[in-house]
Formats: structure tokens, C-alpha cells, sequence
């Protein structure tokens, strides 16, 4: 998820009933219409290279419709976020003492939220309209606009559903705060006045520590910057369009996708054994089957939140079992969470592919050998800190082993079936993301039996609702991105840092500073759409690498998850293991110091990054 920010309710473990499931019917409506797009996503690019390889032939107009799909996808999975209060916030009214004082700050951060979106509502429709008039059509005749329709449709929901959440049970006040907030939005939107940009940030910036949604931050500073310099609140819509539909953009939820089947299906059950039979015989084996483990789910999940919620339960006590103190387990687990973003598919690495302008295949290579370091490491530290004096270890079972393998051999093959289809030259990435999803469903419905039809859907959604609060924090990044851009910000950075800088060294070690930083107070997401942009004509000026340089963001990024005060994984171990803050910090504050020694190797020997890209490119 992010490395700086808090998902308010975290992903829910197979055995819980969703809240979805209690929804009424419009509740249920936008799940549906979140699976079915979704499934439409994997069937296209699968049809694709079905008739590409039979009929040398394909569907006319059929990347286009997926990644207008990907927009429907995105918008209403945001929509299903806001609705279950799972947007992704900096803080949370429980951080607050009282329960007036917590329906107050649920209020207010549910307000700024929905005036934001009122205003990005209007802002989208403009884009419509003048869409709508330059004509332009999507597939066999269906005009552009409708699809882009999307934009304000779903921001107004998120707004509505924002105002439903912060008045609580109070009908009264939720129809006079959604009136308020409307009356607010369309002054904002409507008004000409540019003299209080700085008042309005301020209190941008109280409504983020109240626990406002980091969309709603970045969106409503980008709207406030653009007022104030006079630019027109349409071109914030057209940034988000722009980036959502990307057209490498549909392998994130279709990767995604494939992550969320496994972690809802038997695959961490079968995967734990399996680690178990093969490692568990060896000094930490325990641990290194938590490290190697975590990373694998978490590549595919792209979430290292999911990671820790859906194999916490299974990981505690086999640690617990062998040895490992409660504290040791606890610091093992959280950093542990953490591993696989430098792995294939994750969905940062891709992110990063498609705002510094890289292809998925020199990232994925890239990330390759500095990931197997970081896991290697933390295997180090787990079998270094290993219980003592606990009598023979296990002994070595082959017949085990094998027995366990075999039983989950098809979600064992998932990564060499990825790659495969990523670097045979079959597939596009997105036909290739599609053949991953499709695979995993199989596995986990047909194959194995775990994931039960009926519940397919309710999982789809929740993959959509996760998908969907990214791409609304990238949607709404790239807009203050641009602002930046426009002033200059970037080329007055360069030529400070070149100026005051002469040594690639000394950048790289200014670099791994600045992005500790960011890791600590921004998500990963928000800093992919904010910060990339920022330092990648930096590394240019100093020769860095741009695949070396990549990696550097994403590994420091991955510190972030677990750097206090705002680490994800350090919110959601807590959370999961119901342990106070601090002995979570206190815990994982060794793994925290291994990984940055291992974060400052891959930064400082570039051809752990390079040498994969450039041989096998």
C-alpha cells in the first residue's frame, strides 16, 4: 500500500465477513459493476492473444477499451473505498481521546474530503464538456465523452459517501454537511479569488493531520495552487485521465487481481507448509520461511498490509513454536511485510516503470538482485537471532517435503509463469498481467477448491477498492506534479544540486537522506507521482543510471513502510498482533537498521541494478 500512510480499515482475513456483504443494494450494485469490469479486463487481452495466435488478427479498439476500463475500475473501486471508509489517511479519528471529539474530527476530515471531491467533480465535468465537443470516439462509434463520464460520476459519489461516513448516524447533519460542502465546492470552483492560497493550505494541511484522505491533500493542494495561479481546474481532471489510462497502466489491477485470489484462497496455507518442510530443518529456518515467504505474497499482492493481515496468523505461531521471542517474532513479521516490492509484479515497481518512462521488463530485471539481497538479509537476521539451547533441531523429511511441494506445486509456478509470459514475447504486459489473473483464479477455484464461486465477486471488489484508492491518490499527484513542473521546480532543483554538488557520490548519499524523509511523512504511491519527477534529471546530471536509480527510490520507499512515526506496516502489525505502537517500533527497529544497510549497498554498487538489465535487456 504505502509506505507512509495508514489504510484506515485494513484488508479483511478470509474467515471475516466483509462489511460489504451487510450493504444494501446499491452497496452491492457498485461491487458488481467493480467485478464485472474487472473480469472484462482479463477477458480482453486473453481473447487477444487467443486470436492473435490463431487468426493472426485481434479486436479492433481492444487496448483502448481496456484502459478506459481501467478508469471505470479505478473510479468506482474508489467509490467502494470511500463507502467502507477505507481510503488511504495519514491519521484516524481513534488516535483522538473522547468519543465527541472523534465524531467531531470524523466530521471535519469527512468534510474536506467531500469538498475536494465536489470540486474535482466539477473540475471533471468541464473536461467533459469540452470533450463532448471536440467529438472523438472510443470504440465502433461509442462516443469518447461517455466513457470519461466516469470522472465526475465518481467523484461525486466519493463525495456523497465521504459526508455519509464523517455525520454518522445524524440524517440531519448528513444532508446539511453534503449541502454545505457543495455550497463550498462550487464557491471554490466558481470564485476568482487567488489571495487565499495561503489560508486554504493551512487548513489543507489541519484536515490531513485530522485524518483527511491523502487524495484529498494532494488534489486540494493542486486545486488550490492552480487557482492561484490561474490555471484552470479542468486540467487537473485531464491529469487524472491521462494517467489512469495509461496503456501500461491495466496490468496493476490485473497483477493485483491475481495477489488477492491467492491471499483469499489456500495458497498461504500450502505455501507455509511447503517453506516449512523444505527450511524448517535449518538454524532460523522458521524465520527464513517468514522472509521468503512474505516476499513472494507480497510481490504479487503488491500491499505489504495484505502480507502481514493474511499470513500473521499462520507466521506467529510457527515462529512462536520454534523458539522466537514474542518481541523477536513481532520485529521478524513486520519487516518481513515489507519484502517483494523490488520483486516481479509488484505493483510499485510498475508504477515506477510508468512515471519515469522505464519498461516494465528493464525494472523487473532490475529489481532482481537487489531484492534477493534484502531477503537474504533479513533471512540472516532471523537465523542470527534464532532461540538457543532448544534441544535437536527437526530433521530433513524428503517424503515431506515432496508431499508438500507437490501439494502446491500450481501456486508455486505462478512467479515462472509471470515471467514467462512477460519475456517470451507472447504477450504485452497487460496481455501477460491478464494470463497471471487468469491463472490464479483457476488454481485457486478450480484446481484447488479454496476460493468458492459465490465468493468470487466480493474478493474482485475488494481488489478493485484497493486499486481504486491508488489510482486516485496517482490521478490527483500527477496534477501537483504538473503545477511543479510548470513552475519550474524540477530545473531550479537540478541546478541547485549540480551547483552545490560536484561528486555522483555525494548526490547518492544526499539522495538516500532526502528519500528516508520522504519514506517517513508520503506514501509510496503519492512520492512515485511526485518525487520521481523530481529526482530523475538530477540522476541524469550526475550519470546515475535511470533502472539504478529506480531501484534506489523503490528500496528507501520500501524503509518506509516500516520508518516511525507514519510506517504502514508498523499501523497495520499492530492492528493485527493487537500490540501498542511502540513495542511494534521498538521491535522492528533491528530489521529497520539490517534493510538500510542493505538499502545503502544496492545504492552504492550500481550493477546489482544494472548488470540483469544489461545482459538479458
Amino acid at each position: 500500500m504505502s509506505a507512509g500512510a495508514e489504510l484506515v480499515v485494513p484488508f479483511s482475513e478470509p474467515a471475516e465477513e466483509p462489511a460489504r456483504a451487510r450493504g444494501g443494494g446499491l452497496a452491492r450494485a457498485e461491487d458488481l459493476l467493480v467485478s464485472a469490469v474487472l473480469a472484462a479486463m482479463m477477458t480482453l487481452p486473453l481473447l487477444e492473444i487467443v486470436l492473435r495466435a490463431l487468426f493472426r488478427t485481434g479486436i479492433s479498439g481492444s487496448a483502448s477499451l481496456v484502459q478506459h476500463l481501467t478508469l471505470v475500475a479505478g473510479m468506482f473501486g474508489a467509490v467502494v473505498a470511500a463507502r467502507e471508509g477505507r481510503l488511504i489517511s495519514l491519521a484516524t479519528a481513534e488516535a483522538f481521546r473522547g468519543e465527541r471529539v472523534k465524531a467531531a474530527v470524523r466530521t471535519v476530515a469527512g468534510a474536506s474530503g467531500a469538498a475536494v471531491s465536489g470540486v474535482l467533480a466539477w473540475a471533471s465535468f468541464v473536461f467533459v464538456l469540452s470533450e463532448r465537443e471536440a467529438g472523438g470516439t472510443l470504440v465502433r462509434g461509442v462516443p469518447l465523452w461517455v466513457a470519461e463520464l466516469v470522472l465526475p460520476l465518481g467523484f461525486g459519489a466519493i463525495a456523497v459517501h465521504l459526508v455519509w461516513r464523517g455525520a454518522g448516524a445524524d440524517h440531519v447533519r448528513k444532508w446539511v454537511l453534503l449541502g454545505a460542502c457543495a455550497v463550498l465546492a462550487g464557491g471554490f470552483a466558481l470564485g476568482q479569488e487567488s489571495s487565499l492560497v495561503a489560508p486554504l493550505m493551512i487548513g489543507l494541511l489541519a484536515a490531513a493531520v485530522l485524518g483527511a484522505p491523502v487524495f484529498a491533500v494532494l488534489g486540494g493542494a493542486a486545486l488550490i495552487l492552480f487557482r492561484g495561479a490561474e490555471i484552470p481546474l479542468s486540467s487537473l481532471a485531464v491529469d487524472h485521465y491521462r494517467l489512469v489510462t495509461n496503456p501500461t497502466l491495466p496490468a496493476i489491477p490485473l497483477f493485483t487481481l491475481a495477489g488477492y485470489f491467492l491471499a483469499e484462497g489456500g495458497a498461504s496455507r500450502r505455501l507455509v507448509r511447503v517453506f516449512d518442510a523444505l527450511i524448517g530443518c535449518l538454524p532460523g529456518g522458521p524465520a527464513i520461511a517468514t522472509a521468503v515467504l512474505c516476499a513472494f505474497f507480497t510481490s504479487f499482492t503488491g500491499a505489504s498490509g495484505v502480507t502481514i493481515l493474511a499470513l500473521g496468523g499462520l507466521l506467529m505461531p510457527v515462529l512462536s513454536h520454534a523458539g522466537y521471542s514474542e518481541k523477536s517474532a513481532l520485529g521478524i513479521l513486520t519487516g518481513a511485510g515489507s519484502l517483494g516490492v523490488l520483486f516481479p509484479p509488484c505493483l510499485p515497481l510498475i508504477l515506477y516503470a510508468v512515471v519515469a518512462n522505464r519498461t516494465l521488463e528493464e525494472m523487473f530485471l532490475g529489481g532482481l538482485v537487489p531484492g534477493i539481497l534484502l531477503v537474504t538479509l533479513t533471512c540472516w537476521w532471523g537465523a542470527r537471532g534464532r532461540p538457543r539451547n532448544r534441544g535437536p533441531r527437526p530433521v530433513f523429511d524428503p517424503r515431506a517435503a515432496l508431499r508438500a511441494v507437490a501439494e502446491a506445486k500450481w501456486e508455486l509456478l505462478l512467479p515462472f509463469v509471470a515471467l514467462a509470459a512477460l519475456f517470451s514475447g507472447v504477450a504485452t504486459a497487460v496481455e501477460a498481467a491478464a494470463a497471471v489473473a487468469l491463472y490464479a483464479f483457476v488454481v485457486e477455484t478450480v484446481v484447488y477448491r479454496d476460493l468458492a464461486w459465490k465468493d468470487v465477486p466480493r474478493v474482485m471488489a475488494e481488489c478493485g477498492l484497493l486499486v481504486g484508492g491508488v489510482l486516485l491518490i496517482l490521478g490527483v499527484a500527477l496534477g501537483f506534479t504538473d503545477y511543479l513542473i510548470d513552475a519550474q521546480v524540477a530545473e531550479t532543483a537540478v541546478e541547485w544540486v549540480t551547483r552545490a554538488i560536484h561528486s555522483r557520490w555525494a548526490f547518492l548519499v544526499l539522495l538516500n537522506g532526502f528519500l528516508l524523509v520522504v519514506g517517513c511523512l508520503m506514501d509510496i504511491y503519492s512520492a512515485i507521482v511526485v518525487v520521481v519527477p523530481l529526482i530523475v534529471p538530477m540522476g541524469a546530471a550526475f550519470g546515475v543510471d535511470p533502472v539504478h536509480l529506480g531501484i534506489i527510490f523503490l528500496a528507501n520507499m520500501e524503509l518506509g513502510y516500516l520508518t516511525p512515526p507514519v510506517g504502514m506496516n508498523l499501523f497495520l502489525s499492530a492492528y493485527r498482533f493487537d500490540k501498542p505502537l511502540g513495542e511494534v517500533v521498538h521491535a522492528v527497529l533491528p530489521v529497520l537498521l539490517v534493510l538500510l544497510f542493505g538499502v545503502l549497498v544496492i545504492t552504492y554498487f550500481p550493477p546489482f541494478s544494472t548488470a540483469l538489465p544489461r545482459w538479458l535487456g
